[in-house]
């Protein structure tokens, strides 16, 4: 009979706090899609302030939020965006900026911490008197946190190079910024200066922070002047988001002070899997709340089993491949939590969960 539950799916699956709660049931609130809610327009000035541009619009996820983006900046049919083979924007959102936005993607390599080579930037943007055969550059999307690279952080200074390359040839940037808060708690930057390069960020408010429901993005006023009119084409445009954005300014101001304890339980975390002869960590990797640990090669233990083990005992993780599964901390999740954790994946590898006989 399992009689706890550690859920290490994601940092998506947190669930609102009493005081989330609180706020959304005393929200004052209006037809935001008029421009009337006020607990939305106190969120977004508040979140236009903390990352130092002049505007922010709540978007309802952080898809969308980067699918406008990338939008506003190629509103001219045969634009093209240089972005990470490995990014979030390029693998997990369905294609939407050229299935939706019919703007072509030119992938760079993502390097193990998340960059990419300034040079291959370079390189990859379309000389204009080409212009009769290729797509025309006009934006360059950076990731911080980098998830697929383990939740690294982009350093101002990386982050400013690349503004002052797009400056440079006349583009725009953008950052997916859906874990900006985990990279300014882990480089002890504040993330207005993080995100000083860029001409617009993605937030996500579901993830570390702990909202419920929602992303927003920030930029110029012009830009979200744009950005609104196409959340509305999305179907974005909701009324009474007042109840939404209300336990995102709580988040605000309650959670991110937790992202550090976040990120040294998932070092804690890193550090004993990395103890157990069977499995691997690249420790030194571990900068935020994410984790990738790898079955060795020739070891009994089978990623499947191991999973089937640990949800039987009530813990929850996600699978990546046949011999890595991927581990995500938040606020939700205790030390007791982690130990717990630990010693039920011990206890699978003592097993040899899916040797034969077992």
């Amino acid at each position: 009979m399992v009689v706890r539950k550690v859920d290490l799916r994601s940092d998506t699956v947190t669930k609102p706090t009493e005081a989330m709660r609180a706020a959304m049931a005393n929200a004052e609130v209006d037809d935001d899609v008029l421009g009337a809610d006020p607990t939305a327009c106190r969120f977004e000035a508040e979140i236009a302030r903390i990352t130092g541009k002049e505007a922010a619009l709540f978007v309802p996820s952080g898809t969308m939020g980067n699918l406008i983006s990338v939008l506003v900046h190629c509103e001219i049919r045969g634009s093209e965006v240089i972005l990470g083979d490995i990014s979030h924007i390029h693998v997990y959102e369905n294609g939407g900026i050229s299935t939706i936005g019919h703007v072509h993607s030119r992938t760079v390599k993502n390097n193990s911490d998340g960059t990419m080579d300034i040079s291959l930037i370079e390189a990859a943007i379309r000389d204009p008197k080409g212009e009769l055969f290729y797509p025309t550059t006009r934006l360059i999307c950076l990731e911080n946190t980098h998830a697929n690279s383990g939740g690294r952080c982009i350093s101002v200074e990386y982050t400013d190079r690349v503004g002052e390359l797009a400056k440079k040839h006349g583009l725009k940037l953008h950052i997916d910024g859906a874990r900006i808060f985990n990279a300014s708690t882990a480089l002890g930057v504040p993330v207005s200066r993080l995100v000083q390069a860029a001409d617009s960020v993605s937030v996500c408010l579901s993830k570390g922070l702990g909202a419920p429901i929602g992303s927003v993005i920030v930029g110029s006023k012009s830009f979200i002047a744009k950005a609104k009119r196409l959340r509305k084409t999305l179907g974005g445009g909701m009324r009474q988001i007042g109840i939404l954005c209300a336990a995102a300014y709580v988040a605000l101001h309650e959670n991110v002070g937790k992202l550090e304890g976040d990120h040294k339980k998932a070092k804690v975390l890193a550090e004993g899997l990395n103890q157990i002869k069977e499995l691997r960590v690249d420790v030194s990797s571990v900068e935020t709340n994410i984790i990738f640990f790898h079955v060795l090669e020739g070891s009994e233990v089978i990623v499947e089993k191991l999973t089937q083990f640990l949800e039987k005992h009530g813990i929850l993780v996600m699978p990546v491949s046949s011999s890595g599964i991927r581990l995500v901390l938040h606020h939700q999740i205790s030390e007791s939590d982690v130990q717990y954790t630990l010693s039920c994946i011990q206890q699978a590898v003592r097993l040899h969960v899916g040797s034969a006989g077992n």
